[in-house]
């Protein structure tokens, strides 16, 4: 079940509820469409410990690589596409690129290339694409290559010759696929990376009443705001005045001993998302005093393919029900 609350002229927040045991629920196929994702953080209120499932399950991230000035037209290579798509797909962007300013280039699993381009470089690469609302004139571009197509072609002709682009690349892929990049790192400058994992203890954490009295019936708008202070460590004690947000904080009337906020960052795959979402739910099914977690999920904020926004926050509670929100700009 879905709901559409709306916040902002710009912004729509829409809060999907539904259940685990439910064969129907959606929260796979929706995780798995943010591609590319920056940092995943986790509260676990009442706890001054990860569990050592937990714990293995943060550290299990894949780890991604940097190749420096990569020329694009390397990842049209047809052995490379083909080897990439065989092993369940490899995940690609373009490193400290900003979408309204610079060139930004996506390579997605399923094979799939996208180009974000200024006016200039559009029309000097010569390939079809849509225009693209910003400030100043943009085109993104999107070639199938795994079909073989006539724009692959052309992207390959544009890419070697009138657009010679080379780009810092980031590059994952799934367990076991990581034979797939060999032939780019024997040629180009690279390093490995492994993301960071970190834990911080909060105590005497004040914590929204319904959060504690009634789990089902909180407001979305708040309790994004009271995560975003916890993360942001910023007191939310509005006595004090130091909580600043134009948005109604509710007055928290409880207060938790110890929490735990754990957080992962580097380029996380959504499949690795998905094993820590299950780890959560194992966790919630033991006894505690507080039943329910949550989940925050950051995208690369310059990043054409976010699931409808730059993040999403995931509520698991202790009966295997959710709350997933997620922002979605309004057209």
């Amino acid at each position: 079940m879905g709901t559409n609350l709306e916040r902002s002229p710009r912004t729509l927040l829409v809060c999907e509820r539904s259940s685990l045991l439910d064969d129907k629920n959606r929260l796979s196929a929706q995780v798995e469409q943010q591609h590319f994702n920056h940092k995943v953080t986790v509260l676990l209120p009442e706890c001054d410990s990860a569990p050592s499932q937990l714990d293995v399950a943060l550290k299990s991230f894949q780890s991604f690589y940097l190749i420096r000035k990569l020329p694009l037209y390397e990842l049209l290579n047809k052995d490379f596409l083909q080897a990439a798509v065989c092993q369940g797909g490899v995940f690609g962007l373009s490193y400290k690129t900003r979408i309204e300013e610079d060139n930004c280039v996506f390579l997605l699993p399923n094979g799939r290339l996208c180009l974000s381009l200024d006016k200039d470089s559009y029309e000097l690469l010569g390939v079809e694409g849509k225009a693209w609302k910003s400030k100043l004139p943009r085109y993104v571009i999107t070639v199938d290559m795994t079909l073989g197509e006539r724009g692959y072609q052309r992207l390959l002709t544009g890419l070697t010759s009138r657009l010679p682009l080379k780009m810092d690349f980031l590059l994952s892929c799934h367990s076991g696929g990581g034979a797939v990049l060999q032939p780019l790192l024997s040629r180009y400058d690279w390093s490995e990376h492994t993301p960071k994992v970190r834990s911080q203890t909060l105590t005497q954490l004040p914590c929204p009443a319904l959060l504690t009295s009634d789990l089902q019936s909180y407001d979305p708008f708040s309790l994004l705001e009271w995560l975003g202070a916890v993360a942001a460590d910023v007191s939310c004690d509005n006595k004090s005045g130091s909580f600043l947000s134009s948005l109604a904080y509710p007055e928290p009337t409880n207060t938790t001993a110890q929490s735990l906020s754990l957080s992962v960052c580097g380029l996380l795959l959504p499949r690795d998302i998905l094993a820590l979402i299950q780890e959560l739910r194992r966790y919630l099914e033991r006894p505690h005093s507080m039943s329910w977690v949550a989940m925050t999920v950051h995208g690369f904020i310059d990043n054409l393919h976010a699931h409808g926004g730059p993040f999403y926050t995931l509520v698991l509670f202790q009966d295997q029900t959710y709350c997933l929100h997620m922002a979605t700009p309004t057209t």
